[in-house]
């Protein structure tokens, strides 16, 4: 009994890791900010909002296939959101990058 406890748990575990992360456990790549450098504040401002508005909507996309994958480990065991190619992990983790980029080259340059 234990040897099959043991595979259960193992199985499990293996299908949880497998699921999409909540938007806010993404993680930003590290950004150069040479693309943002030759830019006024505010240009700076109007790609921040663009891209804060495109992270908007990939984390609302994401914690739906979050959600979905939760549910169909608990129904199927699979994690069917990310399974069909609905995870925005990347795409999150570049779009927060761009951000902070944007922020640091604010910063140096004194924008409001």
């Amino acid at each position: 009994m234990t040897i099959l406890r043991l595979s259960i748990l193992v199985t499990t575990l293996a299908f949880v890791t497998a699921c999409a992360k909540q938007p806010e456990n993404i993680a930003a790549v590290p950004m150069d900010t040479a693309s943002y450098a030759g830019k006024s504040c505010r240009a700076l401002a109007t790609d921040e909002a663009k891209i804060t508005a495109e992270l908007n909507a990939l984390s609302a996309a994401q914690k739906s296939t979050a959600s979905s994958d939760a549910l169909g480990v608990f129904l199927l065991g699979l994690p069917l959101g990310s399974m069909s190619g609905n995870d925005k992990e990347a795409l999150i983790a570049v779009a927060k990058g761009r951000v902070d980029a944007i922020n640091r080259v604010q910063a140096s340059k004194g924008c409001s």
